[in-house]
């Protein structure tokens, strides 16, 4: 079993400032064609930054699709010509004024496999220094600090449904060293 699907067609769809939709036909490893809704994004970043309290830094944020305000780590989108880390320095220091040291990179994300090409690039620091915040003219975010004991808790009791924000916080814990095999410390 190869599972591999060879693209015969791309139509593009939509092309707007951070998406790209195309509708592919593909190839099947059983020789049958089947159609495939993709939405192509230049990816994002989502970083950990934790005060020398074992606080984490989270924005809380109006999001549009969802209609609501959502708790989450700083995090944002690619630009062309940053590496990931790079990004997400700018992300950290424009949403929280926060310069951090010591990045540990803790993976990449799939937020969503099935039509999605987003990958999100998640790490961890330790916060250095605060500085004045640099939010986006369309940006209105509050800066919480948050132990990171209680973030756990948040995301094991589902009050944190922002799936780069779950994974973070969690691997950010394990790294910390208030997570030690399996039972939190």
């Amino acid at each position: 079993m190869k599972l591999f699907e060879k693209t015969l067609e791309t139509k593009n769809i939509f092309d707007g400032k951070v998406i790209h939709v195309t509708y592919d036909t593909v190839e099947l490893e059983n020789g049958e064609m089947a159609a495939r809704e993709v939405v192509g994004h230049p990816g994002g970043v989502c970083i950990a930054a934790l005060t020398e309290n074992n606080e984490l830094l989270f924005v809380r944020q109006f999001r549009y699709p969802y209609k609501e305000v959502v708790l989450e780590l700083p995090a944002g989108k690619l630009e062309k010509g940053q590496t990931p880390l790079e990004n997400g320095k700018r992300e950290l220091l424009e949403e929280t004024g926060a310069i951090g040291r010591e990045y540990i990179p803790l993976g990449k994300l799939y937020p969503s496999p099935g039509y999605c090409g987003e990958i999100i690039h998640l790490y961890f620091c330790k916060i250095d220094r605060f500085e004045q915040q640099h939010l986006d003219e369309d940006e209105f975010v509050t800066v919480e600090r948050i132990h990171i004991d209680r973030a756990v808790e948040m995301v094991l009791n589902n009050e944190l449904p922002d799936a780069k924000t779950q994974v973070a916080v969690l691997k950010a814990a394990f790294i910390s060293g208030r997570i030690k095999n399996g039972e939190e410390k």
